[in-house]
């Protein structure tokens, strides 16, 4: 181990983790680590084992929830895979990359197609990956903007009615993609794309007859979004830009009897070249362990 404190976490939590999620008893013994248990779960428990110091000479700083996502990969039979790559490095110093095998799909998608859907459960890091990929084109100077959209769906309260200004009435609907922000950037840096228009956050309406170009382009929680919505959308795609539509089919909170366009969208664009539809599911998700066992609990219900 080249970090025993990051592989074992603090006051051994990582281990406290393992033993929880697989039933063995995990021992310290100098630098090597002894486990006890019935063979199939040791055998598993060691798998799990190498993940995590895969992920840890790779440079990761490993937490609970990264050890559960690591049981998840290993109980699933997935195949071995190399440690993924750092995406990107927060101003924080905290380190951005894939953890599922749909995240590495869907991240895969968005660097090699110019129109990537990403459909699936909350929680499954979507928004954030794709964001990541916009600042990381940004960087590398392969677009001169990014775009960031979401349709301004009403629930409950009508705009009009809400207090403030015009900016003041949408932002609230806009705040995930500003959070999303505020954890890889520095805010001085955030708030200095923003005023420049380097970055920009708008709702859905405000992409109306617009073209764009040399831009990296984001619409967040697509489900909402109505089919002629979407189809406005996707046809503001320039020269040099690319996009990524994300949406989870599960929580549409369009009025009854309208239809939202992301329902059509992996059967209308399969098989378009160019066009990558990512579908990811509870395995995917790496907020804390039970929200996928939340998800799960709704889809069997449904």
């Amino acid at each position: 181990m080249r970090d025993p404190l990051n592989f074992c976490g603090h006051h051994d939590r990582n281990l406290t983790a393992l033993e929880d999620l697989v039933s063995v008893v995990v021992n310290l013994d100098g630098d090597r680590l002894r486990l006890r248990g019935a063979p199939e779960a040791v055998a598993s428990a060691a798998e799990i084992l190498g993940r995590m110091r895969e992920a840890a000479n790779g440079g990761a700083q490993l937490t609970p929830d990264d050890v559960a996502l690591a049981a998840r990969e290993s109980l699933a039979a997935s195949a071995p895979r190399a440690h993924p790559k750092t995406l990107f490095t927060t101003a924080r110093g905290k380190e951005v990359r894939p953890k599922t095998e749909g995240q590495r799909r869907f991240v895969d998608a968005i660097e090699t197609c110019p129109l990537t859907f990403g459909i699936g459960p909350a929680g499954t890091g979507k928004t954030f990956l794709a964001i990541v990929m916009a600042i990381r084109s940004l960087r590398a100077r392969e677009i001169s903007k990014i775009v960031l959209s979401r349709p301004a769906v009403e629930a409950g309260e009508k705009l009009g009615f809400l207090p403030g200004d015009l900016k003041e009435k949408v932002d609230p609907y806009l705040r995930p993609l500003y959070d999303a922000l505020a954890e890889l950037l520095d805010d001085g840096v955030t708030a200095k794309f923003i005023e420049r228009g380097t970055i920009e956050v708008a709702p859905l309406a405000y992409m109306r007859g617009r073209t764009l170009g040399d831009a990296f382009v984001i619409l967040d929680e697509a489900q909402n979004a109505t089919r002629e919505q979407l189809k406005m959308f996707l046809t503001r795609l320039g020269p040099n830009a690319k996009m990524v539509v994300n949406g989870d089919v599960t929580q549409i909170d369009l009025p009854r009897g309208v239809a939202s366009g992301l329902l059509d969208a992996p059967k209308l664009f399969a098989g378009i070249d160019e066009i990558a539809i990512v579908e990811l599911n509870e395995t995917d998700v790496v907020r804390h362990p039970l929200v996928a066992r939340i998800i799960g609990a709704y889809a069997r219900k449904a």
